[in-house]
Order: C-alpha cells, then sequence, then structure tokens
C-alpha cells in the first residue's frame, strides 16, 4: 500500500504491507520504502529511497538519483507493447533471486552457478 504527501517542494510516498515474498529478495512483509521527488532546479530531478525493515536488516539504508530531464518519449517501464525485453529481464531477475536462495531454478536445463 502506497500513500503520498507533500513536504514543502518535496513529493514523499511510503509503501508499506508488502506480501510475504516481496518482489525485493530480502526484505519482509514488515519492509517500509520512503521515496522522495524534489526538483533540483527546472531540469532536474532528485530521487531519494529509504529501505526499512528491522527483522531484516541492522540498520535502513538509502540511495538517490539525479535524473535530468529528458527531450525523449517515455514509456511506463512494466508493461507497454514495445517492451519485448520484458520477459527476459524478469527471468534473469527471477534467477538472481533463485541464486540468492540457494535454490535451482525452475525451467533451466544447465544453470550456471
Amino acid at each position: 500500500d502506497s500513500i503520498g504527501w507533500w513536504e514543502g517542494d518535496t513529493l514523499v510516498v511510503e509503501t508499506t504491507n508488502f506480501r510475504e515474498r516481496p518482489a525485493f529478495a530480502q526484505g519482509s512483509e514488515n519492509m517500509r520504502v520512503t521515496e522522495r521527488f524534489a526538483r533540483i532546479d527546472a531540469d532536474t530531478l532528485l530521487y531519494n529511497f529509504t529501505v526499512e525493515d528491522s527483522t531484516v536488516w541492522s540498520a535502513p539504508f538509502t540511495g538517490e538519483y539525479v535524473w535530468p530531464r529528458s527531450d525523449n518519449k517515455m514509456f511506463e517501464y512494466a508493461c507497454h507493447e514495445g517492451n519485448y525485453a520484458l520477459e527476459g529481464i524478469m527471468r534473469g531477475a527471477r534467477l538472481l533471486e533463485a541464486d540468492f536462495r540457494g535454490e535451482e531454478p525452475e525451467g533451466v536445463a544447465n544453470p550456471t552457478r
């Protein structure tokens, strides 16, 4: 579940209530992700995130990206008619998750470890 609010000129989005096996390989259902979106200037967006889950990590961790304005067309990344690579991207992610858990990946004849 996500909820957003404004803190001055910064959009804050907090996401909680993750499934027991979240897409993020190491988190649990107790994980909370807080994202902040702020314009640095007319052509730059600062994206900051903090991930917290005291049942998994001893301390929260954060990261940030600086995104410059783009004049290119932007597509929703998860699903659109031109995203033919999505199947391979998702398969690769599932293989990495299986490897992290020490499991044999499904549907792969000779997995490389």
